[in-house]
C-alpha cells in the first residue's frame, strides 16, 4: 500500500439489471472524489478511486468486494444497490473490518457496525408515499414487484401502512427479472379485474419502463389509479414515452429537478463533467454526499484506522444537494428530506410534497406516524 495515497474500493455493476442507476452512482461518487482531492484530499493523500466492476450477480459483488479488500488492500468501499447485492458483500467487509457505504434505498431492518446507510429508510420513503396515496387516490392498492428480498420486504411494510390506516391490498404480485410483455400484462388483467386506486410498484431497473408500458396499452388512467413507487427515477423515465410517464409517482430525498441553490449547483458540475443530457438519481445524490460525509470524518480523525474513522462518523453532518444531512450515531442511518414528485408531461419529476425539515431514519419502524384516515 503506498502510504501517500488513500485508496477507496467502488462496486457498482455496468451489466446488472439496475445498471444504468448504477452509472449515475459511479459517476457521482467520481465527482466527490475529485471535488475532496481538490480541497487536499484526505491529510495530504489523494483519494484513488479502485472501480470493482461488478458483472451482473450478486456473487459478483461479493468475488468484486474481496478483491477490492485482500489483494487492494482497500480500506472503505462505496456501492452495491440492489439489496441481493449489499446483502452478498456485507460479510465480505464485516470479516475482515472494512467499511461499506451504501447509498440506495432500502427494505430497513438492517445494521452492521461496518455499514454506512446513506438511501432511505422506509419511515423516510414508504410513510409519507402511503400517506400521499390515501390522501389523493384511496385506500385499496395492488402490489408488484421482482421476486427478491427488497420488495418482498417493502410490501409487507407497505402492508402493514395501509392496512393500519383501514386500506386494503387487494393483490401482491411478484415477477422475475428481465419478466416478459406476458409478464406484464398479467399484472394489468389483475389491476382490471380488483380495480385498485393504485399500484405500488417495487419493480426495479430495467424492467421498470416495461411496467409503464403495458400500463399504458392497457388504457388506464394515472389520475385515477398511479403507478407509485420508491424505485423509479430519472433514469428509467428516459426510456419511456411521455405517454408512459406522465402522472405516476414516486418517493424520493432527492430530486434532479429540486431548484434550490445547493441542488442546482450539484447538477451543474454533474454535467459539466458528465454531459448536459447525462440523467441523475436519487441515488447518485447520495453516492455524492457520502463521499464527502467520509471525507470530513476521516479529515477529523485522530488516528488513521477503521476504527477511529467509524468514530468520527457517528453524527457527521454534511450539505447535501437535498439539505443537510447527518449520520445518527445509533443506527449508522441518515437523517434525510423526505419528498415526493409525479412526472409530467416531459418526463420530468414535478415536486407535489416536501418536507420542511430532516426525518430521523428508523430502519426498524419503530418511530414513525401514519397520520392519516381513509
Amino acid at each position: 500500500m503506498n502510504p501517500s495515497e488513500y485508496k477507496v474500493g467502488l462496486l457498482f455493476s455496468e451489466s446488472s439489471l439496475t445498471a444504468a442507476s448504477e452509472t449515475t452512482q459511479a459517476n457521482a461518487t467520481h465527482l466527490a472524489i475529485a471535488e475532496v482531492n481538490a480541497g487536499g484530499g484526505i491529510q495530504g493523500r489523494p483519494l484513488v478511486p479502485v472501480d470493482g466492476r461488478p458483472g451482473a450477480e450478486p456473487a459478483d459483488y461479493r468475488d468484486s468486494a474481496v478483491s477490492l479488500c485482500d489483494e487492494h488492500q482497500v480500506q472503505v468501499l462505496f456501492g452495491t444497490h440492489m439489496s441481493s447485492t449489499r446483502k452478498e458483500v456485507l460479510p465480505v467487509v464485516e470479516s475482515r473490518r472494512r467499511l461499506l457505504f451504501y447509498p440506495t434505498l432500502y427494505e430497513g431492518f438492517e445494521y452492521s457496525p461496518w455499514c454506512f446507510y446513506t438511501g432511505s429508510a422506509p419511515n423516510q420513503n414508504s410513510v409519507q408515499l402511503a400517506r400521499y396515496v390515501l390522501e389523493h387516490f384511496g385506500n385499496r392498492v395492488l402490489f408488484v414487484g421482482g421476486s427478491y428480498v427488497y420488495p418482498f420486504e417493502s410490501n409487507r411494510i407497505m402492508r402493514e401502512l395501509f392496512e393500519q390506516a383501514g386500506g386494503e391490498v387487494v393483490d401482491e404480485i411478484y415477477l422475475p427479472f428481465h419478466a416478459t410483455a406476458e409478464d406484464f400484462e398479467r399484472v394489468m388483467q389483475q389491476a382490471r379485474a380488483t380495480a385498485p386506486d393504485a399500484i405500488y410498484s417495487t419493480i426495479v431497473g430495467s424492467d421498470i419502463p416495461a411496467l409503464h408500458r403495458a400500463y399504458r396499452q392497457a388504457g388506464f388512467d394515472p389520475a385515477r389509479m398511479p403507478i407509485v413507487s420508491l424505485a423509479t427515477n430519472e433514469v428509467d423515465v428516459l426510456r419511456m414515452s411521455a405517454e408512459e410517464a406522465e402522472g405516476h409517482v414516486s418517493a424520493a430525498p432527492w430530486f434532479s429537478t429540486l431548484q434550490t441553490p445547493a441542488s442546482l449547483a450539484f447538477v451543474a458540475r454533474y454535467r459539466a463533467r458528465y454531459g448536459e443530457a447525462a440523467p441523475l438519481t436519487a441515488g447518485a445524490e447520495a453516492a455524492y454526499f457520502q463521499v464527502h460525509l467520509f471525507a470530513e470524518a476521516a479529515r477529523r480523525a485522530e488516528r488513521l484506522s477503521i476504527e477511529a474513522l467509524r468514530e468520527s462518523l457517528a453524527g457527521a453532518q454534511f450539505d447535501a444537494p437535498q439539505g443537510r444531512v447527518q449520520i445518527d450515531t445509533h443506527t449508522q442511518h441518515t437523517w434525510l428530506w423526505p419528498r415526493i414528485a409525479r412526472l409530467d408531461h416531459q418526463r420530468r419529476f414535478e415536486l407535489v410534497v416536501q418536507s420542511d425539515q430532516p426525518v430521523k431514519p428508523s430502519p426498524y419502524m419503530i418511530d414513525y406516524k401514519l397520520d392519516v384516515q381513509p
